[in-house]
């Protein structure tokens, strides 16, 4: 039987009927490590004789943090989010059954289940029971269990980092089947891509840390240039992957960070930045110069002049390193752009005038 469309079938009814059954946790791999010496997580999942069995968790590697937290990255463009929640594939149709059936009856035998939501939970198991639909959504006979190891029931994941909570379970559709190698239905605009992947990747990315060598290193004197440079270490490329790996459904991006320019705030108005933007591009390799001995009356190509003294307080130092993002993944020719992210860090600076001797 086909509805003409969706009635009674509403938040109620999903909240009671699948809150058990939506992925919440995505798995993670370990302690952030350098480029091309990560380790992932290895996820269950597989087939045997009662079907296919697995849970779509997206499976991180490379410099990522640990335990699912945000990474250190803040992408230049403040209107880029990674998703907030996504469908992905949940059960096979057997797995499914045992799952589904055990939480609607749990629900409809609680008392007072009675009115819209009795209705909600009783169309629900229609749904997957009695072939009930509706014009974008068909129903299915017996969970689809004639059809258990050619496809798998998707549910909506979500993005534990997301703090807008209605953004976080917006993907709150019943789960749906889609057969192995075919696209989830067009109406699931959240199904899981590559390049959701890759944004979820960039949101995990851990990049070393923007500590800026300076010389003179804590205490500077009022209108001598301090040199400000980055170890050349800092500019390796940085790689994080997340993947999705199921029995009919495999797809992974990799996301990649190179670092691009440093921008230096003195924490006073009262210096001069050199450049005088603050900008200090990469040049041959490396941003800024070393100080080395007899340089002191040179201008360095990245730096710092104080106008005057931090009064015997210090000034807040900010250096922040900016990196290019961009990404490839299944089905992608080559790169693909992403907002470029930036590394803020802090450091303390005494400025101090020179003192002079009168003889």
């Amino acid at each position: 039987m086909t509805a003409s469309r969706r009635t009674t079938i509403g938040v109620t009814a999903l909240a009671l009927s699948i809150s058990a059954l939506v992925l919440a946790q995505p798995a993670y791999a370990g302690k952030p490590v350098p480029s091309g010496q990560g380790s992932d997580t290895k996820e269950t999942g597989g087939k045997s004789g009662n079907g296919i069995y697995a849970a779509a968790s997206v499976q991180y590697s490379g410099a990522v943090t640990k335990n699912g937290s945000a990474g250190n990255v803040a992408s230049a463009d403040v209107n880029w989010t990674p998703p907030a929640c996504w469908y992905a594939p949940y059960l096979g149709a057997k797995d499914f059954k045992k799952k589904m059936s055990e939480s609607l009856k749990s629900q409809m035998s609680k008392p007072g289940m009675t009115g819209h939501a009795g209705a909600a939970l009783s169309e629900t198991q229609r749904h997957y029971e009695d072939d009930y639909g509706w014009t974008d959504t068909p129903g299915y006979k017996d969970y689809n269990v004639d059809k258990d190891g050619e496809g798998m029931f998707w549910a909506g994941v979500e993005n534990p980092n997301e703090p807008d909570y209605l953004k976080r379970t917006a993907c709150s559709d019943l789960p749906f089947w889609v057969d192995n190698g075919e696209a989830p239905p067009p109406q699931y605009e959240q199904a899981i891509t590559p390049e959701m992947l890759a944004a979820l990747a960039y949101q995990h990315m851990e990049l070393p840390g923007t500590k800026v060598t300076l010389a003179p290193e804590a205490i500077t004197k009022v209108n001598l240039p301090t040199w400000a440079w980055l170890d050349e270490a800092v500019f390796d490329e940085v790689q994080a992957t997340a993947a999705i790996n199921v029995p009919g459904f495999n797809i992974q991006a990799t996301t990649t960070a190179k670092p691009k320019s440093l921008t230096l705030s003195p924490g006073t108005a009262d210096a001069t930045t050199i450049p005088a933007d603050g900008g200090c591009p990469i040049v041959d390799g490396r941003i800024g110069e070393p100080y080395a001995k007899g340089k002191a009356g040179e201008t360095p190509p990245c730096g710092i002049i104080y106008r005057r003294s931090s009064g015997g307080e210090t000034l807040p130092l900010k250096a922040a390193l900016t990196w290019e993002i961009s990404w490839t993944g299944t089905g992608q020719a080559g790169a693909i752009g992403m907002p470029d992210g930036t590394i803020e860090a802090t450091q303390n600076i005494t400025v101090e005038e020179i003192q002079s001797v009168n003889r």
